[in-house]
């Protein structure tokens, strides 16, 4: 990376960071059985519209959900199994577990997960930690970054229809480039977007999905067989067909009379 590149995209940062309003409450809008509040040494089962404060951590079970939102206008959703920390409301943690993050303009959420930070402004993104694992940013519209605090100018911009993946184990010294996803497969297969209301930035996400395609007919994005199923690092070859339509159910087999 050029100096002069680092001092302008510094500038930048400073300047955003400098106009952003920080969190101070978040409240939960959406849970499901299984979502637990704690605070210190005690905790208890979520209440809907429950106003949670600094100092708080939200724990989702097997199978459970749930949506805060914080004053700012940020969006938060947690997928089953998680661990969010929101010691710090501005820079929340994911301790483990998946989460999406939809902050608006004029606003930013910064998320910890391990020993790198992801900064989510004005814009939509998924986030995967699993300690001993692996870590995980997509961004579904807009643009994201990550950066590692202990390596001055590690830093790395996620564009929409991007996903940056990497193993904690053994702890990275820098970060990988990130590599483009299809936007219209995770919005049908995402845990975190299916089943919600509306995020209020479809159309953003549109003009993402419309940009692939365009890249598509230019020859710039090519389709390929590599899926990632489920949560992990895993990229199964798989062909193109069984990728959008799963295998016929076997016919029974006829009886003898």
């Amino acid at each position: 990376m050029q100096l002069p590149g680092i001092v302008l995209f510094c500038f930048v940062i400073l300047f955003a960071q400098a106009t952003t309003v920080a969190a101070s409450s978040a409240r939960l809008t959406r849970l499901t059985k299984g979502v637990k509040v704690a605070r210190a040494s005690e905790s208890h089962p979520a209440v809907l519209n429950e106003t949670i404060a600094n100092g708080s951590m939200i724990e989702t079970g097997a199978g459970a959900q749930a949506e805060l939102r914080l004053d700012t206008g940020t969006i938060v959703r947690l997928g089953q199994n998680s661990v969010l920390d929101l010691r710090d409301l501005h820079r929340m943690t994911l301790r483990r577990g998946a989460m999406l993050v939809l902050a608006p303009k004029g606003s930013d959420a910064q998320v910890a997960t391990g020993n790198v930070i992801s900064v989510v402004s004005g814009t939509t993104s998924l986030l995967e930690h699993y300690p001993e694992a692996y870590i995980k940013l997509i961004s579904r519209e807009g643009t994201s970054r990550m950066f590692m605090p202990s390596v001055v100018g590690e830093s790395v911009l996620v564009k929409a229809g991007q996903l940056l993946m990497f193993h904690t184990k053994p702890a990275p010294t820098g970060l990988p480039n990130p590599v483009d996803i299809d936007i219209n497969r995770l919005l049908t297969t995402s845990q975190l977007i299916k089943g919600f209301a509306p995020l209020g930035s479809e159309s953003s996400i549109a003009e993402g999905a419309r940009d692939q395609k365009q890249q598509k007919s230019k020859g710039a994005l090519a389709d390929t067989n590599l899926v990632i199923f489920g949560r992990g690092t895993l990229v199964s070859l798989v062909p193109p067909a069984a990728e959008a339509t799963p295998p016929p159910s076997p016919s029974p087999t006829p009886r003898r009379r």
